[in-house]
């Protein structure tokens, strides 16, 4: 029996851990799953506004291409190139068109690819003025007939530019090329709306701007040898070697996003090694071109909130489901109540059918006093089996006339966590992640508070036999007063306790023993209702070995002893009254107060224990209550 009823606890305790455990997975993954989301759509959102910026940089000044071609002095010098005059008023014409538009030059190249005339002559280190740029893919492109748009690294000056060309056509037939460079430097500082470190990579994936120096001039994804000498003939990068990207982004060129983990491979963010690599990675198109805008959103912070949420949950598991052992056991307290009523009654029923058989012979007297006998004896056997659970039902007594001050401390965080829930979910919805915090720590810290109340509840309700140790009496008064903190300070009693932890030690068990002092305490707070003085003093004191005067029992060898006294400044009790304190449904309580078994059941635990227990009336008014237990284990052989 005993080892199916631990099976049973143990069944029990892995399946309120595997709800607490379950409760914390789902609250972990529907959060993580939720702020993903969140932070899809703000990166989303930051992502259209930083494109629309970059477009807006670039496509201002594609069409001016197209205009040079209908300018007559450019026209005039691809047909008369030898011209100085023709050369200076194209020159000229270019340069005031240039400062008009801010962008970095603008220059025309004869059918050959060599630069007639451009913007920048004034400017000797910088000036392409009869410079070979035939081997540039927006000029090959442009003498096709097409627009060119390609990104590139000047050939002098060594500064990156987005080149847009356009046809120049005599008739039908293209003698020349004009070209604008448009500089790319008032994409840099706009890096910051998106609150994230970014990329910006060209149509062969090589990553020309970013929020990050070290990434630039690297490629997504391997280069083939004939791409790689491609690039070098026409010199996009100006012989830049081209790296790898330092992170393995597994994100093809078709998709908008993805999850990236366990990317690092060698990778860096701010000069230092990424510590966690899981990150959400958006991509964007750039309209109408074949730039892809990339953004990296680290999501460490929505795996630490999704574990607070996740920790949250199954703190309010737990607690649901202490909540519910409790009612599950109150329920059979109430029960066993019950029962032993029914029980009494029946007993009851027996004795008058035994008295009316009185008046038979001697005979049947006789048989009737052995049957008595035997199950007096069978009754003494099931009161010493029963003796534990009445010690357990004056636990629950006890909590019973408790849970009203523990409800009050239980009720105020509650209704804070309540409050600041309420408050997390508003902070959410802002994306205020700080004050969020701020929110889930103060709740986590009130669960805490909560966690302490309850534990003292928790090693107090527990059933178990009566296991001598050498226990700590500070420890075992501070949790019998722990219990009744509501009630004292709604009594305003003042409590003086001498027991400093780890001074006196009592062999017993201390669980019980906190039941005989909360029993103690009880007494003592009901006794002081009417006083206007109010003083609860409790103190321990080591005894010398033989110094027990209570006891009648012979040691060998004396342990030594300890004397626990509670004292209080109540009302007292007569001499009269003192003789049966200790005597079952004894109480001096008003009528219904008590069932006066508290201080029996009290006697009869410490002398479990060898002990003893005693009272006497305090000079002055009040009571004292003295526990005298051994301080070690000992042989006892009582007098017979």
């Amino acid at each position: 029996m005993s080892a199916n009823a631990a099976g049973r606890r143990g069944l029990l305790a892995l399946a309120m851990l595997a709800i607490v455990g379950t409760s914390a997975w789902l609250g972990y993954s529907w959060n993580e799953h939720r702020e993903i989301e969140a932070l899809r759509r703000e990166a989303n959102h930051r992502l259209d506004l930083f494109s629309s910026v970059v477009e807006g940089v670039i496509k201002r000044l594609e069409h001016v291409p197209a205009t040079i071609q209908l300018n007559q002095e450019v026209l005039a010098l691809l047909r008369h190139p030898d011209r100085l005059q023709r050369r200076q008023a194209a020159n000229d014409y270019l340069r005031r068109l240039n400062a008009h538009l801010g962008s970095v030059s603008v220059f025309v190249l004869d059918d050959r690819g060599i630069v007639l005339a451009s913007s920048n002559i004034d400017v000797p280190d910088d000036s392409l003025l009869n410079e070979d740029l035939s081997f540039r893919p927006y000029f090959l492109e442009a003498l096709s007939g097409r627009v060119g748009r390609h990104f590139a690294i000047g050939v002098k000056g060594d500064d990156p530019g987005y080149f847009v060309s356009h046809p120049i056509r005599d008739g039908a037939r293209v003698v020349g090329v004009a070209t604008i460079k448009i500089d790319l430097g008032p994409i840099g500082p706009t890096w910051e709306m998106l609150g994230a470190h970014a990329l910006l990579a060209d149509t062969n994936q090589v990553v020309i701007l970013s929020s990050q120096p070290q990434w630039r001039y690297t490629a997504l994804a391997e280069l083939p040898l004939e791409q790689r000498v491609d690039l070098q003939l026409t010199r996009m990068y100006n012989n830049r070697r081209i790296g790898r990207f330092p992170l393995a982004v597994r994100l093809p060129i078709d998709d908008d996003s993805s999850i990236v983990e366990g990317t690092l491979v060698g990778g860096t963010v701010d000069d230092r090694p990424l510590s966690n690599p899981e990150m959400l990675v958006l991509a964007r198109t750039l309209d109408g071109m074949d730039w892809r805008l990339m953004m990296f959103t680290d999501l460490r912070e929505v795996h630490r909130q999704a574990a607070v949420y996740g920790m949250m949950s199954a703190v309010a598991a737990a607690f649901v489901l202490l909540l519910g052992l409790y009612l599950a056991q109150h329920r059979r307290i109430l029960r066993q109540r019950q029962e032993a009523k029914l029980q009494l009654e029946k007993v009851n029923a027996g004795l008058e059918r035994n008295v009316a058989s009185r008046t038979l012979d001697l005979t049947d007297a006789n048989d009737r006093l052995r049957r008595e006998v035997a199950e007096r004896e069978r009754a003494e056997q099931t009161l010493r089996n029963a003796q534990g659970e009445l010690v357990q039902t004056a636990k629950m007594a006890i909590l019973g006339q408790l849970s009203t001050g523990i409800t009050h401390e239980l009720t105020q965080p509650l209704g804070a966590i309540r409050t600041l829930s309420g408050n997390a979910i508003e902070f959410l919805k802002r994306g205020d992640l700080k004050s969020l915090s701020g929110n889930l720590g103060i709740i986590a810290r009130m669960a805490d508070q909560m966690g302490s109340i309850i534990q003292p509840l928790k090693g107090f309700a527990r059933k178990s036999l009566p296991i001598p140790v050498r226990a700590d009496v500070a420890h075992a008064v501070g949790n019998a007063l722990f219990l009744y903190q509501p009630r004292l300070r709604t009594e305003k009693i003042e409590v003086q306790n001498h027991c400093e932890p780890g001074r006196v030690h009592a062999w017993c068990d201390p669980n019980r023993l906190e039941q005989v002092l909360i029993n103690l305490i009880g007494n003592a707070i009901d006794a002081m209702a009417d006083t206007p003085v109010r003083t609860l003093t409790l103190q321990a004191t080591a005894l010398a070995a033989g110094a027990c005067r209570t006891h009648k029992a012979t040691h060998a060898p004396d342990p030594g002893w300890v004397c626990i006294d509670v004292l209080d400044s109540g009302i007292g009790f007569t001499g009269d009254a003192q003789q049966h304190l200790f005597e079952p449904f004894f109480t001096t309580k008003a009528h219904g107060a008590g069932l006066g078994l508290g201080l029996a059941i009290s006697r009869d635990i410490v002398r479990e224990f060898h002990g003893e227990i005693d009272a006497a009336v305090r000079p002055g008014g009040g009571a004292r209550f003295s526990l005298h237990l051994p301080a070690g284990p000992m042989n006892v052989c009582h007098d017979s």
